[in-house]
């Protein structure tokens, strides 16, 4: 046996460890990692502007790939750091746990990467470029793959003050090191919110676009927007501010007249996706206030049951923000806010502020209620109907006509559900599948808009009942990921209006009610060619119409058959399985959430009430559809 000592534990010295494992630190290295650097810098300058010395935050996207964030603060120290020897700008970018953000001496507040964010975008970039300005002076030093290439210089004079970071990511670490303008934009635009009267700009050199981020309104702004595409119950948000024992505690809501909520929160301005002590506190003393408000103005009966926080906020939008000295978070990438006292301030100063705000608006605090009221019996019926749903079992579904055939595999790792349109591209699919691991659901028609209705309603719907029990999920309070049975759900429809439109609905459905299928990556869309081409004795099936024009121009148009599909349902079994539904061969989109504020509203613009918004959507989008049916 050989032997296992010392000499055989390896050691990752600096920033090295960071290169071998970047998931640990930016969580994956797909474009979500890859935006992560982007994050860490401007959440640095943030960090200045919570600290009151920076008013101007500058992102430039550069046609060479590269990403610089400017800002006016206070700039790195240039001096020499007492132990290390080497100036302070160079430390913060090259040793982890080196940033100025620990105990309460530089930064009262602060986001960043737990001081590691700085030195983790060095290590992960194939150059970095650091330019400060400071003390009259302008300075900078250049980096490689985290190691410096030359020593910090002087290189001029200036009366500026702050920091500049530039630098292109490292392609032997990122799968894709393209930057999305959208992403970025959202992020800033999020910031550009929970800071009031910080100025936020984006320049994309290679679009020549630039947008401007700066809300006087701060997070009460931040509410209007999540609401622009909706009716709203009252017309002015409810907003309160309150410091309470050292931590900063905003919060902001107003009702529309949707049934799904939007609640986001925020600790130090990083967005904590997964909740928190602040999060939970702010629902408590929604529940609680609105609860006894019903219960004093006659709107909830001594009979009747308490609202519970499901009820309460249907149809919200709300933001709540803290801002503290020492966050403590769980997980590395801060998506929970963990500090136990947090839960009790923020419930006790919006419960205090939203006690008033009731009070004083009896108008507003009826129509809330009297939603709220209605939210809770809708959740009654479809709390049976789930119920109902639930009885039916996975067999007696199969056993009707036009409904599931299922896999013979019973492991969802490797088992895919394909959701057909209609029974006719049903049977081809049925016929031309792997039937170990692939199962076939026809839906006839279009399936219920979940936008415009409640779950209740939604559970009325043959075609959802019987998409729900296929699944195994549940759904509601009943959903869970565990007992998905498929971990493929692939929409296959036809490439035509009603195609796109059945597309949609099941979209809306499945980010609605099952939202956790999209994080996970669950949801795929099927891609079947539009067109088999035919010349002598070569087939050739071909996606989109560019495809299909620059085939003709390389084979030349002479005796060439063009067969166009306009529905599944033309195609043989086995043209199915190899163009469509064969693992080795098709081409399959994923359905991925990168920006869930943003998929919310363009759900709301498509699918909901107001025609306006989507006529805007569509007029500012029509030069990017392909495969547009007429």
């Amino acid at each position: 046996m050989p032997e296992y000592d010392a000499s055989q534990i390896q050691v990752l010295e600096g920033l090295e460890a960071v290169r071998r494992r970047p998931g640990m630190y930016i969580g994956s290295t797909s474009q979500q990692g890859l935006h992560h650097l982007v994050w860490e810098i401007v959440d640095n300058a943030v960090d200045e502007a919570l600290a009151g010395f920076c008013t101007r935050i500058e992102v430039t996207l550069h046609r060479d790939g590269s990403c610089s964030v400017k800002d006016d603060g206070r700039g790195f120290p240039i001096d020499l750091h007492p132990k290390l020897q080497r100036p302070g700008v160079e430390v913060a970018l090259t040793v982890l746990h080196a940033g100025g953000k620990f105990g309460l001496g530089s930064y009262k507040v602060s986001g960043g990467l737990h001081g590691v964010g700085a030195s983790v975008v060095n290590a992960l970039s194939e150059w970095l470029e650091v330019t400060v300005r400071k003390d009259g002076a302008v300075y900078t030093q250049t980096f490689a793959r985290g190691k410096p290439t030359a020593d910090l210089k002087e290189i001029g004079k200036t009366k500026e003050h702050g920091s500049m970071i530039r630098f292109l990511p490292d392609a032997e670490i990122f799968e894709d090191i393209h930057f999305d303008q959208e992403m970025v934009a959202s992020r800033l635009r999020e910031m550009a919110f929970l800071n009031a009267g910080l100025l936020i700009t984006l320049r994309d050199e290679r679009t020549g676009e630039q947008r401007r981020f700066h809300f006087d309104g701060g997070i009460a702004s931040f509410v209007r927007y999540l609401n622009r595409n909706r009716e709203v119950l009252h017309p002015k948000p409810f907003y309160c501010s309150a410091e309470r024992d050292r931590v900063l505690v905003e919060a902001s809501l107003q009702y529309n007249d949707s049934y799904k909520d939007t609640v986001l929160s925020f600790a130090n301005t990083i967005r904590t996706h997964e909740g928190g002590s602040h999060e939970t506190g702010f629902k408590s003393a929604l529940t609680r206030l609105l609860n006894d408000y019903g219960r004093r103005a006659g709107i909830l009966k001594e009979s009747e049951e308490n609202l519970s926080g499901e009820d309460v906020r249907e149809g919200i939008a709300a933001v709540i923000s803290v801002k503290l000295e020492e966050p403590q978070f769980e997980g590395q990438t801060k998506t929970k806010l963990g500090n136990s006292e947090v839960r009790g301030i923020v419930d006790q100063a919006v419960g205090d502020a939203l006690g008033s705000f009731l009070e004083e608006n009896p108008s507003v605090a009826r129509r809330i209620l009297e939603k709220c009221v209605q939210a809770q019996r809708a959740r009654d019926a479809a709390r049976k109907a789930r119920e109902l749903t639930r009885r039916k079992s996975a067999l007696e579904i199969s056993s009707l006509p036009g409904k599931l055939t299922d896999c013979t595999s019973k492991d969802p790792s490797e088992s895919e559900l394909f959701i057909v349109e209609g029974d006719s591209a049903g049977g081809s699919a049925k016929q031309g599948r792997d039937r170990r691991f692939q199962a076939i659901l026809p839906i006839r028609g279009k399936i219920l808009n979940v936008e415009k209705a409640r779950l209740d309603k939604a559970l009325s719907n043959e075609e959802i009942r019987s998409l729900i029990t296929a699944l195994g999920t549940g759904v509601g309070d009943d959903f869970d990921i565990e007992k998905a049975r498929y971990h493929r759900v692939v929409v296959m429809a036809d490439a035509d209006h009603d195609g796109n439109h059945i597309r949609t609905l099941l979209l809306t459905f499945f980010f609605r009610y099952m939202t956790d299928l999209v994080e996970k990556g669950y949801i795929y869309i099927a891609q079947p060619p539009l067109y088999l081409v035919k010349k002598n004795k070569t087939e050739k099936y071909l996606y989109t119409d560019d495809e299909l024009e620059r085939y003709l121009q390389e084979i030349g148009r002479e005796k060439v058959e063009v067969q166009r599909y306009k529905g599944l349902g033309e195609m043989n079994a086995d043209q199915l399985w190899d163009t469509t539904m064969n693992p080795e061969s098709r081409t399959m989109l994923s359905i991925r959430l990168d920006d869930a504020i943003e998929a919310d509203q363009i759900f709301t613009i498509l699918m909901g009430d107001k025609v306006e918004p989507r006529r805007e959507f569509i007029q500012e989008n029509a030069t990017s559809v392909r495969n547009l049916d007429i």
